[in-house]
C-alpha cells in the first residue's frame, strides 16, 4: 500500500483549511464578544482597570485595581482574597520616566 505524494498534499491542504476555519471562527468570536470574561463598556470611559499585578509566590498575587479614580490593593491567594489597602488616590503618572539623554557614539 503505497501513499502517493498527492495524498500527502491533500492531507496538508485539508489540515491548513481546518486550522484556518478554527482561526477565523476565533477572530469572529473575539470580535462579537463570545467567551468574554465579563461585561465591557463600549464608547465610554472604562471605570474599572487592573493597573498592576505582581506574583509573590506560586499561590499568592498582589493586584492593584483602579475604580472611579481610586485604587485598591488586593491580595489574591488560594485561601481567599484580602483587601490590603483601599481608596488610594490614583496618580496619573506616579513614577516619572527619566528623560532620554543623547550619548555620543565613539569607536
Amino acid at each position: 500500500m503505497d501513499i502517493a505524494f498527492t495524498d500527502y498534499l491533500r492531507f496538508l491542504f485539508a489540515l491548513l483549511f481546518v486550522l484556518g476555519l478554527i482561526g477565523g471562527l476565533a477572530l469572529v468570536g473575539k470580535r462579537f464578544g463570545v467567551g468574554n470574561r465579563g461585561p465591557t463598556v463600549r464608547g465610554q470611559a472604562k471605570r474599572l482597570a487592573i493597573v498592576e499585578t505582581m506574583a509573590l509566590d506560586a499561590k499568592r498575587r498582589l493586584v492593584l485595581v483602579r475604580r472611579d479614580g481610586a485604587e485598591h490593593l488586593i491580595l489574591l491567594g488560594a485561601s481567599g482574597e484580602l483587601v490590603l489597602e483601599s481608596a488610594i488616590a490614583a496618580a496619573a503618572d506616579a513614577v516619572e520616566k527619566p528623560a532620554l539623554q543623547a550619548v555620543p557614539f565613539t569607536r
